[in-house]
């Protein structure tokens, strides 16, 4: 959680949505016709400007980045349709869009624009993705809830080193209509793009009836979200997998427990706080690397447009640290991920001396148990106000804008590095579940975070939160007792 000078530079992305993976998965039943095969395509986005399809019968149809399926939709291009250009996709009922070919592996990011068709009511609607050639579908982020007529960016997390190709499920409405349209693929090198390939799986014969899991909930992994472009060596290694801990959402209206979604990270973030409530990530020696620390913070463009965005000047002559939530340092795989560590989303006013000595410390030992060949799922945070920096004692920064804590808290779940994390995590005894609670005052803060070792319950029952939800209860139960040793190899 350093913090020296800053540098402003432009803001990153769209409105981001949802990425707490959902362990749910359907399998596609192989038909007994051939698969039909993508022709050429050409990169993303997919506007559905070239699409011509105007009845809602099941069919495929080709579109500009290759074959994509269609049932209960078609190409909308009336008055009523909300469309960046003459077409969109509209879907009704129970509809579904789906792609009949892969997007070469890399793909970041998803950013999808929806909006209600006409006057139409709310429609919810989810984005699964399949890596296996669409054989099987696992969804990815909460479902979205869209209304009113404006087009509207969402934002998930891709796959880090998998083709993959994607379908969008309309989950609700039967009488309300939803406008899909500009779905945007993104690769660290720009646009992603078909690399072609028959559907393998097939698709459902009959789409709207439940299809049978592959593994039960607790067994069935959560999709891979890359951190950086380091390769995640197990699809448990996502920011989110031990859980949402605020069930937190990506509607804008539950402002003050968002949800955030970054490659590097996900937030939980507090709007009239200006601060996030608990950030959550997963270090391994994919994350780490050369890249130099970027120092760029910057408002978090991300953000719904009705949020305050918070900017480093909120900070300015405080006496309190721009303190980071995930660590520059545990984000050196490349200049993208360094980067993004700087957003004003992942910060909080720390005490100078807690930031660098208490909490560098913790982050150095964090680290060196990656050399020593282990892995670990972060979830940190702050609760309270009032705080005392460099030039005294705070409540707020920037008129109020910005909360300063009274304590800030992190949870390291501490294992080998390997496979089967979330089954490991509830199984193996020698995992380790290390949380400190330290206080945000610079008078007082003890350089040595081996201080302040505590349990997950005492930061749950200060916090109100729910940190190793994932997990199955009797392991939560037994896990968050735990109070570690810090010891020192």
């Amino acid at each position: 959680m350093h913090t020296p000078a800053y540098l402003s530079t432009a803001a990153l992305f769209a409105l981001l949505a949802c990425s707490q993976q959902s362990p749910e998965t359907t399998t596609a039943r192989v038909p007994q016709a051939p698969a039909a095969q993508a022709p050429a395509g050409q990169p993303f986005p997919e506007t559905f400007e070239s699409g011509s399809k105007g009845a809602y019968e099941e069919a495929d149809e080709p579109l500009a980045t290759g074959l994509w399926h269609f049932q209960d939709a078609l190409i909308g291009s009336s008055p009523q349709d909300h469309a960046n250009g003459a077409h969109a996709a509209r879907l009704r009922n129970l509809g579904r869009i789906s792609m009949r070919f892969n997007a070469a592996a890399g793909v970041r990011r998803i950013r999808i624009s929806a909006a209600a068709y006409g006057s139409d009511g709310p429609s919810t609607w989810e984005l699964w993705l399949s890596r296996d050639g669409g054989r099987t579908y696992s969804r990815t982020g909460q479902p979205v809830v869209t209304s009113g007529p404006t087009l509207t960016a969402h934002v998930f997390a891709g796959l880090a080193n998998e083709p993959l190709r994607l379908e969008i499920r309309k989950t609700s409405g039967p009488t309300n209509r939803l406008d899909i349209d500009d779905i945007v693929l993104e690769t660290a090198a720009g646009p992603a793009a078909a690399v072609g390939g028959g559907v393998t799986g097939g698709y459902f014969e009959n789409r709207n009836q439940p299809q049978p899991a592959t593994t039960s909930p607790a067994q069935q992994p959560a999709p891979t979200v890359g951190t950086g472009t380091g390769v995640a060596q197990d699809p448990n290694d996502a920011n989110l997998a031990l859980g949402n801990p605020s069930g937190a959402t990506s509607d804008p209206a539950n402002a003050n427990n968002y949800l955030l979604v970054h490659p590097e990270f996900t937030i939980g973030y507090h709007a009239a706080r200006g601060i996030p409530t608990w950030v959550s990530w997963h270090l391994d020696k994919a994350d780490l690397g050369e890249a130099p620390r970027q120092n760029n913070f910057r408002p978090d463009a991300a953000l719904p447009r009705q949020f305050y965005p918070v900017t480093p000047a909120s900070y300015a002559r405080s006496g309190f640290d721009k303190g980071h939530n995930c660590p520059s340092g545990d984000r050196t795989a490349d200049l993208d991920a360094n980067a993004n560590t700087f957003l004003m989303t992942n910060m909080v006013p720390q005490a100078p001396k807690n930031n660098q000595q208490t909490w560098a410390h913790l982050e150095e030992y964090g680290r060196s148990q990656i050399q020593r060949g282990q892995e670990i799922y972060v979830i940190m945070g702050s609760y309270g106000r009032g705080g005392t920096g460099a030039n005294g004692f705070l409540q707020t920064l920037d008129q109020g804008r910005v909360t300063v804590p009274a304590r800030i808290w992190k949870v390291m779940v501490i294992l080998p590095d390997g496979l089967n994390d979330l089954q490991r995590i509830a199984t193996d005894p020698a995992v380790r579940v290390l949380a400190i609670d330290t206080p945000n005052d610079n008078n007082t803060v003890n350089p040595d975070w081996r201080q302040y070792l505590t349990s997950v319950d005492k930061i749950e029952a200060a916090t109100g939160l729910d940190l190793l939800s994932a997990l199955p209860r009797p392991a939560q139960a037994r896990l968050q007792k735990l109070v570690d040793a810090g010891r020192a190899e």
